[in-house]
């Protein structure tokens, strides 16, 4: 009787370890590492924003070039996501859909959903621009621990034409599903509309001064407008993503708010609502306490852009916004004095 007390409790420690591989509480292989990850990709642009939905996909297969430099390939579908840039965009963003049976012991496995973000337009800067929104995620990993893992990627882009083709070389950036990031938090996400002031203040304020330290006006924390929720420890905490309207990014494409006052998007305009004036300079504390380390993340990109000026106005933006903030007259003037109260 005992051993089979102990076989079976070696069953149950085993199936349920595979069960968690990667559960709880756990980064996927795919986003344990920061190296720029090298992928081919093949789907026609045309079809991509004209015949896909919600629920209609693209099936192609993913190629990924694996540590030892060899190619691995699985099937994913792709559709369009983003009704702007899919409107706008030559490259639509993509949502991909992953199999579990087809990512097994793939450097994919574990994420069945995710996010591609690409270059916006055929045009000058387009890979400099990508570079500029990913380091926005990057930015809000030292805010918040309630953050997307995001990964770089170096995109053989094969675009169907027809019956000929034509080939492009992207950057591009990985962004793990929102789940996975409610579940990596012993939380879950939060599908209801709920008024700001009911949120987490810690959190809501640093999302508003990050939102305001890039330059972005294009969300709604109110309407999950370029943004999640997550409810987690009994707290509901807001989950930015999509920067690409944002002053940082200053993309091409991109459209002031013009309810706001604004003829450019690098004007920047503090969103948040007003709250407790102690948690408000708790919070601008800590933006100043990792002043160092946020600007060293800019420049640990500085490499990678393909337009010395790109980086250097990049750099520079972050920068102003500490000069904002380190300055009591003008933290007041811009960021306190203009907290919503509806």
């Amino acid at each position: 009787m005992q051993v089979i007390k102990s076989i079976l409790l070696i069953l149950f420690v085993v199936i349920f370890s595979k069960a968690n591989v990667f559960g709880q509480n756990e980064t996927t292989k795919l986003f344990s590492k920061s190296d720029a990850l090298s992928m081919k990709l093949s789907y026609s642009n045309k079809n991509m924003k004209r015949k896909t939905n919600d629920s209609t996909y693209i099936d192609t297969d993913l190629f990924y070039k694996s540590e030892d430099g060899s190619w691995v390939n699985f099937p994913v579908s792709l559709r369009a996501r983003g009704n702007f840039r899919r409107a706008t965009c030559y490259f639509p963003p993509i949502k991909m859909k992953i199999k579990k049976s087809n990512s097994n012991s793939t450097l994919f496995e574990g994420n069945k959903k995710l996010k591609l973000v690409l270059p916006c337009k055929i045009e000058k800067d387009l890979n400099d621009n990508i570079l500029k929104e990913l380091i926005a995620y990057k930015l809000y990993e030292h805010i918040s621990p309630y953050h997307f893992k995001t990964r770089m990627v170096n995109i053989e882009f094969r675009e169907v034409k027809g019956k000929k083709f034509k080939d492009h070389q992207l950057k591009g950036f990985l962004i793990e599903d929102d789940k996975k990031v409610a579940k990596f938090h012993d939380g879950k996400v939060f599908e209801r509309f709920i008024h700001p002031l009911a949120m987490d203040a810690e959190t809501s304020i640093q999302n508003a001064l990050f939102q305001y330290m890039i330059g972005n006006t294009d969300f709604s924390v109110a309407y999950q407008h370029n943004g999640k929720l997550l409810y987690i420890d009994k707290k509901i905490m807001p989950l930015p993503y999509d920067f690409d309207m944002s002053g940082l990014v200053n993309a091409s494409y991109s459209v002031p708010n013009e309810t706001l006052g604004i003829n450019s998007v690098t004007q920047r305009v503090f969103r948040g609502f007003k709250r407790d004036n102690s948690e408000v300079q708790k919070i601008r504390q800590q933006f100043l306490d990792k002043k160092a380390s946020i600007l060293e993340t800019v420049k640990s990109f500085e490499g990678d852009f393909d337009n010395p000026k790109e980086y250097s106005q990049a750099l520079s933006y972050i920068e102003s916004f500490f000069t904002i903030i380190e300055s009591d007259a003008n933290f007041k003037s811009k960021v306190l004095m203009k907290a919503r109260t509806k």
